[in-house]
């Protein structure tokens, strides 16, 4: 019963190491990683998208209904702060969207700097951030032709070049 701390430890099964970082789990996916392509790639996050935005919205609301209901300094400074959070939360989603295009654009350039000719990698500042964060789902073997197409201007949007992509390369770490 008085057993010294740690003398169980050789009871514990080792964890496992990780092979590859497709294997990392997303903290924002409570469910196993399924298959990604263009038709099923958008990502949600449970916590922001069906609990934080929606309540501050509807509370914000709320609060402003309230305010023109019974006009008074309490429910003018309620509504503000109302509107207030919901601001918070909204940029907070905002500005972590914005990190993680940042993070995208600089490991796209990186990357097409590996697989493009010297020619054509001459070319990647003339790339969007819309158009590298669209890349990003290619294969190396596509990416080139790809590239060449975007730098054509073949493709309309980001949603286009989505669409051509033949191996899709999932992304679950995403804000």
């Amino acid at each position: 019963m008085n057993e010294p701390i740690g003398s169980r430890i050789h009871h514990c099964k080792p964890i496992p190491a990780r092979s590859s970082l497709d294997t990392v789990q997303s903290p924002t996916l409570p469910m196993p990683q399924q298959k990604q392509s263009f038709e099923k790639h958008a990502q949600w996050t449970p916590i922001y998208h069906f609990v934080a935005s929606p309540l501050v919205a509807f509370y914000a609301v709320y609060k402003i209904v309230q305010l023109f209901q019974a006009p008074s300094s309490t429910t003018a400074w309620e509504a503000a702060f109302a509107i207030g959070v919901m601001a918070t939360v909204w940029s907070s989603r905002i500005m972590a969207l914005t990190v993680q295009n940042r993070v995208i654009r600089l490991e796209m350039r990186l990357r097409l700097r590996e697989v493009l000719s010297a020619d054509l990698a001459k070319r990647i500042p003339e790339l969007s951030t819309r158009q590298l964060i669209a890349l990003r789902f290619a294969s190396d073997a596509e990416l080139p032709a790809l590239v060449e197409r975007t730098l054509k201007g073949e493709f309309a949007n980001g949603k286009a070049i989505k669409a051509a992509v033949k191996d899709w390369q999932s992304d679950f770490l995403r804000a």
